[in-house]
């Protein structure tokens, strides 16, 4: 796999190379040291769970995670009715671990003015 910011090889290591010890069941990732991107992995194997994400992007994720898993989190709906939603919106399925920093903002935005996830989120507060 390649760094999609500087495009050289990603190295193949244990996520302790990143969080200092191995966090999870799946503790392999993709990682480009020179751009602080990463991605875990499928289950120890070197399928990504999604795109390589610098500090930037990641942050984004987090946040756009934060405000749309109150959905499916407190068992409002379930977490394939939530994608639903999103995909009915956006038009195509969303997997916020692919979701450039763009999308990220979009989602977070219908998230905080669509009344239904608004009003979970202040639920859940």
């Amino acid at each position: 796999m390649n760094c999609p910011y500087c495009l050289n090889q990603a190295e193949w290591v244990e996520n302790k190379e990143v969080y200092g010890k191995n966090y999870g069941k799946s503790v392999m990732i993709w990682l480009c040291r020179k751009c602080d991107a990463y991605v875990g992995c499928h289950q120890n194997t070197r399928k990504p769970l999604g795109t390589m994400a610098n500090k930037e992007l990641r942050t984004f994720r987090k946040e756009t995670h934060k405000v749309f898993d109150v959905a499916w989190r407190n068992k409002t709906i379930t977490r394939d009715k939530a994608y639903g939603f999103l995909k009915s919106r956006f038009g195509f399925d969303v997997h916020i671990g692919e979701a450039n920093i763009e999308l990220c903002k979009k989602i977070i935005e219908l998230c905080k003015t669509n009344s239904w996830f608004n009003k979970l989120n202040k639920e859940s507060l």
